[in-house]
């Protein structure tokens, strides 16, 4: 019985010490606390005092760093609007030109142009006569270094100029050019051409045949731009290009106005050199991938295609379209 007792005594002191304990440390961290904060107002004290010295007696002096930051961020300002104004001019320009080529067509063309850019250093070559055409259609000429032309554009062999966005015509305008030269209408209907390059090179051979104008939809088809342009070597300044909403649309306008409509299709059952390409006549390209669109095809008048003897059962757009235009070419000769 005292050992239980003894037990219990020492168990109650125990517990007892353990508050005692637990007590002081909830004093100490409350004291740590007090302490914080007292700190923490010290500071905000001595802060505030601090700016109410500084507005009391360097007043001046501020007014003074002010007034010059503040024209100092006023003139930033006026230089980024200059900047902005120039941008915004070279932008309401934002084609370009790529390549001694095509500048030196559309300089031959005296169309537009906004700036030409020529590449610094020595110059050799076409260069001289394109600078030399410039100056004297009074063009702006700015000399830059291959950075400058590298950002512009690829493959720009020193030379770009910065021309307005590509002036697409109207359908009627490429059958009024035929008629003017008092020609059967001859028109290229290009359909799914997405690669630009491919598109500049069926535009240099349209215009070598004498074709009269192209048509290209405004959807899933690629559009004029530089690097077309460049691939086109400036043929894309003389011939005449117009972009429509809805191909079979256009289509049965030409059948309107008279004109044979010829798709080209590898399951065709005439081979090109067999149809008469004669009179007014649109043929129609379609893309290498998937030839032409299923309601074009049922639009067309006639389907022709181009016999393949290898393993290769397509050719290459631009190649095709070069192979069907010149036999139209030499049954109009």
């Amino acid at each position: 019985m005292r050992e239980r007792y003894r037990d219990k005594r020492n168990r109650q002191s125990r517990i007892a010490r353990e508050k005692e304990n637990d007590i002081e440390n909830r004093r100490k961290n409350q004291r740590r606390e007090n302490e914080r904060r007292k700190e923490t107002r010290r500071t905000n004290t001595d802060r505030r005092q601090n700016e109410r010295r500084f507005d009391g007696l360097d007043r001046r002096t501020s007014q003074r760093r002010f007034g010059t930051d503040r024209r100092n961020t006023e003139r930033r300002i006026i230089e980024d609007r200059r900047q902005n104004d120039e941008e915004l001019e070279e932008n309401s320009y934002d084609d370009v030109v790529a390549g001694r080529n095509a500048v030196l067509e559309l300089l031959k063309s005296e169309k537009d142009i906004n700036k030409i850019y020529v590449e610094n250093g020595e110059r050799h070559g076409s260069i001289n006569e394109i600078i030399a055409r410039a100056k004297e259609a009074r063009i702006v000429l700015v000399e830059v270094d291959k950075l400058k032309l590298d950002q512009m554009a690829e493959n720009h062999q020193g030379v770009v100029a910065v021309v307005p966005p590509f002036n697409y015509c109207e359908v009627e305008d490429i059958l009024e050019i035929a008629k003017n030269k008092n020609e059967d209408p001859f028109i290229l209907i290009l359909d799914g051409i997405e690669d630009p390059h491919n598109l500049g090179s069926i535009i240099r051979t349209a215009e070598t045949a004498g074709v009269h104008g192209i048509i290209i939809p405004k959807r899933r088809n690629a559009s004029v731009n530089s690097t077309v342009v460049k691939v086109s070597t400036g043929a894309t300044t003389y011939v005449k290009i117009a972009r429509v909403n809805n191909i079979n649309d256009t289509i049965r306008k030409l059948k309107d106005a008279g004109l044979w409509v010829i798709g080209t299709d590898g399951d065709a059952d005439t081979l090109y050199y067999n149809q008469d390409l004669k009179g007014p006549l649109a043929i129609i390209i379609g893309s290498e991938g998937f030839g032409m669109s299923k309601l074009v095809k049922e639009n067309s008048d006639i389907l022709i295609k181009i016999p393949m003897k290898g393993n290769i059962t397509s050719l290459n757009a631009s190649v095709s379209a070069g192979i069907v235009i010149y036999e139209a070419v030499k049954q109009r000769m």
